[in-house]
């Protein structure tokens, strides 16, 4: 089935213009019922994406977690491997890595755009829920970084590049010894 959006210049304005009652001020208007529910399953999409990126998580640790404990216990066996094997696991631990870094980084452009939709609906809405939250968090430009709020995709990022200097180590620990 083809959907066919209709050009929004045309559509109705989002909030009631307040015509059929004329004295309720502006700021209290009531959004179209249309507009609610689509804020609602805005949200309700951010939400599931958020854990999709959950489940994703944890999905890319338990694997990093297997690999490098199979590593870890088979390592004393890998001395009498050829050369180059140590390399190979190294690299498929790091492609695992930047998998994960890779589908992280889409998520957060997914949730950036999810979120710019939200704001511009709340922007037409008597309260601004996550805007409000969002200033909140972030307008402490006074506090000292280690006391500001910082964002969970940040550290989430970091861990599969731990993983990366961790293959790296273990390859680099085998072509020394």
């Amino acid at each position: 089935m083809v959907s066919v959006m209709p050009d929004p210049r045309s559509a109705p304005p989002l909030i009631s213009d307040g015509s059929s009652s004329g004295d309720e001020p502006e700021s209290v208007r009531e959004p179209e019922p249309a507009v609610l529910e689509l804020y609602k399953l805005a949200v309700e999409m951010a939400d599931r994406v958020s854990a999709r990126r959950g489940q994703a998580n944890a999905f890319f640790l338990s694997i990093q977690t297997a690999f490098v404990s199979v590593i870890g216990i088979v390592l004393p066996n890998l001395r009498h491997d050829p050369q180059w094997v140590t390399p190979v696991i190294a690299l498929a631990g790091v492609a695992i890595s930047m998998t994960w870094w890779l589908q992280l980084r889409s998520y957060r452009d997914l949730n950036r755009a999810k979120f710019a939709v939200i704001n511009a609906i709340e922007a037409q809405l008597p309260v601004q829920v996550f805007t409000d939250e969002w200033e909140h968090l972030t307008r402490t430009p006074a506090i000292p970084r280690r006391v500001r709020y910082a964002e969970l995709g940040f550290s989430e990022r970091m861990i599969p590049w731990i993983f990366v200097l961790l293959h790296g180590l273990l390859c680099l620990g085998r072509l020394l010894a």
